[in-house]
Formats: structure tokens, sequence, C-alpha cells
């Protein structure tokens, strides 16, 4: 059975031109992974297009918003699929196989008959397709130079423009004699990887972006370059994207996160505005009044195209996320930490309430404190670090809490102590007053990174997974260890039952193993996962049901007396780092390494 997906957080910045405005003005459609999500403005319902196995590289739609069209990357040597959706039942029409490990582009014919796709630099070939078939009319090498994109004159259907390292060729198609003809455009001894490219509405003339940050303007009739812009000030990082205003002027993205508007008239720039994160898609409203705008470090932003005034509309985080929280017996809110910053999120919403952002250090783990006065952290400079859940402010620092950095972290029930796993191996505790925080117990048995700390409910037992191979449970008050699992796996994560007569870990074996808590011997082995380490558990209030997921990507909720798999949740596209319950056990949150949230619905009756 199929595990319902209730939402997503989460958006791929770093795919070109990969958030989209639909015409009707209503939904905003961009990838995920490997997930293509479809939402709608106002209601913020979101729907999933999914079909590919790995990352979409490139995503477009047609004029009349009914075709969708994604391509993915994939191994080498393989070939990479591209999928025509329609819009309307959101399901795929096509599925195009052609090109190797990567599709660059993809762009739609005006009058929505034919579809050219681009293969990457590994691939280089340039192939149309018949929408209706999904049979490939005619195809070509571009040649040694990498393509970057590809685009439909406005009104032709049988002419496109490439661009490419250096060169940009126009094609003429000819469907009869199944050929694919071009033409190089000439561009003196200008020298310019260029990037992308947009066409005027006449067909006349187009603007390519390059690499360098400038923007060359190129006659397409004779196939020549005319002029190039902005003198002597050019784009920091490269033109990542442009769209054309109706009036002719041109919006341009930099690498650097600048948005700027140039006149037609001498390519200068008229506005410009800062964003985080470098645009790397604008898609303009139907009256081009407005745009969205996406850019590299997953932010949605809303921009007039007048003045250029930014308004933050979505976030997320755009590295991999390392664990997930919440808070004691409450479900509305839940944290999750990153590459430099901590987040907490509305869970009903969907809405970043708080960002704590600490820069150029990574963020290993997160807890809340019992008594929900603070959020505790801990980070790869070695640092504890524990903050105002509503503030952010920075309440105290425990420096040198671990050598080379801080990788499980737990509060006690009573919120006075914490407990802390290090790289090396040493699992400390601290007591933490109103103004101080000292060490009260070092306790160094493991060999490896501790991975995950569990308490139980009396606060006297403590259990640590390593990646040794071994698990330790301690004696909370003597400091002393009572009882050591031995395994031939990394062991990555560890749970007490609720009853706590049992414990349940898993590792880079892929087996999940129950063991009897009272001598240390384990009792049964499932298979996790038929390929790839898990990586993450979570068991429900109960003990009825677990959830495990890892680097197969699938999201599984187990029967915990059965041992048997009822669910399964497909939708990441990296490896999932950790799993969360909900306290009120209605939602599971699960959190991977291409920086989505995604949000299960836990079934409230068992399939049998």
């Amino acid at each position: 059975m199929e595990l319902e997906l209730s939402a997503v957080i989460g958006f791929s910045g770093n795919v070109i031109q990969g958030l989209i405005l639909h015409p009707d003005n209503e939904h905003i459609i961009y990838p995920l992974g490997s997930t293509i999500v479809v939402r709608h403005i106002v209601s913020r319902v979101q729907t999933f297009l999914r079909g590919h196995d790995q990352r979409v590289s490139c995503i477009t739609i047609s004029r009349s918003g009914n075709l969708i069209a994604s391509g993915q990357q994939t191994h080498m040597g393989f070939q990479a699929q591209a999928i025509i959706w329609d819009f309307n039942t959101k399901q795929p029409l096509q599925v195009i196989k052609l090109h190797k490990v990567l599709i660059q582009s993809l762009h739609f014919s005006p009058n929505e008959l034919y579809l050219a796709s681009l293969g990457g630099q590994d691939d280089n070939m340039l192939v149309i397709w018949d929408v209706a078939t999904g049979k490939g009319l005619c195809g070509s090498t571009v040649g040694h130079e990498q393509g970057f994109e590809v685009k439909f004159y406005n009104s032709s259907d049988s002419k496109l423009i490439t661009v490419h390292n250096l060169l940009v060729k126009i094609w003429d198609a000819d469907y009869v004699s199944k050929k694919l003809n071009f033409q190089a455009v000439n561009l003196g001894n200008i020298k310019r990887q260029i990037l992308n490219v947009v066409i005027h509405p006449s067909d006349r003339f187009a603007y390519v972006g390059t690499r360098t940050g400038d923007i060359l303007e190129l006659n397409l009739e004779t196939a020549l370059y005319r002029r190039a812009g902005p003198a002597r000030k050019l784009f920091s990082q490269g033109v990542q994207c442009m769209a054309l205003l109706p009036n002719g002027d041109l919006l341009v993205g930099a690498g650097d996160g600048t948005l700027a508007k140039l006149g037609s008239q001498n390519l200068q720039v008229k506005v410009q505005a800062e964003v985080l994160g470098g645009p790397t898609s604008i898609s303009l409203t139907s009256d081009a009044t407005h745009m969205f705008l996406g850019t590299s470090q997953s932010n949605i932003y809303f921009v007039d195209s007048d003045e250029l005034k930014a308004e933050l509309r979505n976030t997320c985080h755009y590295e991999r996320i390392n664990d997930v929280a919440f808070p004691l017996n409450y479900s509305e809110v839940f944290a999750t930490c990153s590459i430099n910053d901590i987040r907490v999120w509305n869970a009903r919403n969907r809405q970043e309430l708080l960002r704590i952002q600490v820069q150029n250090l990574e963020c290993n783990c997160i807890g809340f404190t019992p008594d929900g006065k603070s959020i505790v952290s801990g980070w790869n400079d070695g640092k504890i670090r524990a903050f105002l859940p509503q503030s952010g402010r920075l309440m105290y620092v425990i420096n040198d809490a671990h050598r080379h950095g801080v990788t499980a972290i737990i509060s006690a029930n009573n919120s006075t102590r914490i407990l802390s796993g290090g790289i090396e191996g040493e699992v400390r505790i601290w007591k933490i007053g109103k103004q101080t925080q000292t060490m009260e117990s070092s306790m160094k048995e493991h060999r490896g990174r501790v991975w995950a700390i569990q308490i139980n409910k009396n606060n006297d037992l403590a259990v640590t997974a390593s990646s040794d191979g071994s698990c330790i449970v301690w004696d909370l008050r003597s400091f002393t260890r009572v009882i050591c699992l031995f395994e031939s796996t990394m062991f990555k994560q560890v749970l007490y039952n609720p009853d706590e007569s049992q414990l349940l870990t898993t590792g880079s074996d892929r087996k999940i193993t129950y063991w009897d808590t009272f001598d240390g011997q384990s009792i049964r082995m499932l298979d996790g996962s038929e390929e790839g380490e898990v990586n993450a558990l979570a068991i429900t209030r109960e003990g009825d049901y677990f959830v495990s997921g890892g680097e197969d990507q699938r999201v599984k909720l187990w029967s915990y007396d059965e041992g048997v798999i009822l669910y399964e949740g497909i939708g990441h596209s990296g490896s999932i780092n950790k799993i969360a319950f909900s306290p009120d056990q209605r939602n599971i949150v699960t959190v991977g390494a291409e920086g989505a949230i995604f949000m299960w619905n836990v079934p409230q009756a068992n399939p049998q």
C-alpha cells in the first residue's frame, strides 16, 4: 500500500527556469528532487507529478498550459527519460527515452505539436519529438561544444535556436525528409560560454546570456552578432536566467543574487534589486506586471516588474537536512537543521516561523527541551548552542563540547540535563543551571561517531548508537555501562520500544534488529531495505508501528509485532536522513539529503 503524501516543504532552486507560473495565473509548478509539485497559489493545495526516479534536471510548459514536459538525470551509461504530462489530469502522456545520462533542456513548439530536447554533455543530441505519439521525428548531434538551452521560435514550428559553449546555432527542422540543418551565428571574435537565450516576439532578434556576465544581442535573420551590454558593468557570477517584458526591456538574474532590468535601447541597467541566492528562474504573470522568482537558495519571491520590489513568498532548505524534532506533546510546530541554519516551521500551513543562522557552520542535530523553553543543537565546530524558540536569540553556548563536532543531542526529561555525543565517540552529560553549564560526566567507550542517543522514561538509563558497531546502555546515576550490544554494522539509529523491554536498531547492514534490554541479546532481524543502508527509525507512542527510511529513498511503515511492511511512501530523491512522528501520531515528517521536508499522513486503519 502507498503512504499518502500530505504536503511537501521544498523547492529545487538549482534547476534553471525550474519555477514556472502556469498561464492560468493560479498555479506554480516547480521540481523538488524527483517529484514535480503543482501548487495552487491562493489555497496552497499541492498535487504531485511522480514518474521520475532521479533528480529532475529541466522542466517546461506549453503555451496554452495544457502540457508539461520534464527531463531527469540518471547514472552514467543509462538513458535519461523525459515525461510529457497532461496538466489537467496530472497524468503522464508520453515517456521518452533516448538521451544518455542527462536531459539539459526541453521546449514545446508554438502550436504544441512538437517537443525539442537537448541532451547533456555526455549525449549532445538535439531531438524533436511528436507530442501526440511520443516518437522521435528528427535528430542531430549538436557538435562537440556542450549545449545549454534549446528554444523554438515564437511563431515557427520548424525553427529553433540552441546555445553552447562559444557557439549559437539556428536550426531548421525539415519534417518531411526528417533532417535538422543548422546555421551558426557569426559572433566575430567574441568568446563566451553562452548559458541561455530569449527570443523577441518578432523572431527577428534574440538576447543570449553568458557566464562572463554580459548579454549579447543577435540578429536572427542575418545570423550576426549585433551588440553587447551592459557596457563596463558585467553581472557577477554570470547571467543565470532572463525574461523579456512586453515593452522590450530585459529582466536578468545573476549568480550573485542580483535581479536587474535592462533598457532595450542601450542594454544599460535601469533598476536592480538584491535577493537571497542567485536567481535561477523568472516566470512572468500573463499581464507581465509581476513575476515569480526562484533562487539557488530555494527561495521563491513575488516581484513587481516596474520597481523590482521583491516579496518573499516561500522558503526552504537548499542543502541536506540533518535532523528534525517536535516539541514534547505539541504537533503544531517542528524544527529542522541544515548547513548554516535551523528553521522552525508551522506544521499546519507549512510556513517558516523562525530562522536561526550561524554562518559557515553545519548543524548536525537538534532537539527541544521537554519544558519547551529552548532549542538545543549540536554543531560541527564542536559547540552546543541553545536558542530561544520564539525569538531565536542565543541563550548559551557550551564551547568545546566535543572535538571535531557534536553529532547527537537529547535533553533529559526534567530539562536540567543534556546528553551529547561526538564524532570521536565520547558521550557527555551536561548540567544546565540558570547561568552555568557544567559537565557532569564524560563516558568514553565508543571508538566511532555517536549517531543517536535515547533516554528512557525514568531518566536513569540512556542508550547510544555508534558507527563502531556497538550500542551501549548507560546508567545515568553511576555513569557506567550497563549493557553493550555488538553487531558488524555502523549503527545509525537506536530506539526504545515504549514499554522499554526492547530496543530497535538499524544501520549500514540494511537490517533492522530487535534487542532484549535485559540481557542484550538480539531477538529478531528484519531486512530493512533491498539496497542502501537504513539511516532513520521512528516509533509510535504505543509501539505498534515504526517507520524506517534510508538510502533507498523510500519511507516504510512497519508493523512492530509482525515485522512486515504495511505502507511505503515514495517521493524523496536523496537519502532520508531523519524521521519523526508528530506527537498527535497523525503525521510522519521525513527529511532528506536533497533539502526537502516531506509530511505523510499516518493511515488510521490497518490495511489487513
